[in-house]
């Protein structure tokens, strides 16, 4: 199985990465950083690895990433884990930030997918893993945009499951509380690392979603910390 595992330099996507070769799969990493690329590829050292950089924020970015990296066909399976924030009140929060967080949180996982559809279709079979947040279900002070923006994927999501359906096409939405990963601000994974869940966890349970059999599929997942929310 080959998968294609945005947002990879790092927190979940890194650690989905690294389980997935664990696991004997073959996994294309991209990123809009090259140099963490560089060092995820020199860290794992990996055959079945392949990293490329690519802005998912950039339709164009994506578009020719796939080109070069898949040509006609594509990948098993898509895991869309790039995203950002800011921890701010909708009023502080800048205009520049705001698209930043749309065009990639939101705009980048529906072009990831848009790329993929094709040749899942042809094929009649692939999976598409979604990590989103518990931002997209729960009211979150501080979070406005970026709940925003998972909550549109999660919808986003539901209505293309029923269209793909037809062709044997899964769509999985991975829905994690707080994890330990840099998009917290590291005095605040200081502070309340032992309530997170680790990226590794997260990761090993979306790479099980990936290499499950048969006609069963866990549409929507919500996971968290035993003790809750922070």
């Amino acid at each position: 199985m080959k998968i294609w595992v945005s947002g990879a330099s790092s927190g979940i996507g890194k650690a989905i990465v690294n389980e997935a070769l664990a696991k004997g799969l073959s996994v294309v990493a991209t990123s809009r950083d090259a140099k963490k690329l560089q060092l995820l590829s020199n860290e794992l050292n990996s055959g079945a690895l392949v990293v490329s950089q690519c802005d998912v924020s950039d339709s164009k970015s994506v578009e020719e990433f796939y080109k070069k990296t898949f040509s006609s066909e594509g990948p098993d399976a898509l895991v869309n884990s790039a995203g950002i924030t800011v921890f701010k009140n909708a009023a502080e929060t800048s205009i520049a930030e705001v698209d930043g967080i749309i065009k990639t949180n939101l705009l980048g996982s529906v072009y990831a997918i848009h790329s993929v559809l094709p040749s899942m279709i042809s094929k009649k079979q692939g999976t598409i893993i979604n990590i989103s947040s518990v931002a997209a279900i729960k009211v979150l002070k501080g979070s406005s945009i970026y709940s925003a923006t998972k909550a549109g994927l999660l919808q986003y999501s539901r209505v293309l499951r029923e269209e793909v359906r037809e062709h044997n096409i899964k769509v999985i939405d991975v829905l994690p509380g707080a994890t330990e990963t840099p998009i917290w601000d590291e005095k605040v994974r200081n502070r309340h690392k032992d309530r997170m869940m680790k990226p590794e966890d997260v990761a090993a349970f979306v790479v099980e979603l990936l290499t499950g059999s048969g006609n069963m599929v866990a549409e929507e997942i919500v996971l968290r910390p035993v003790t809750g929310d922070l």
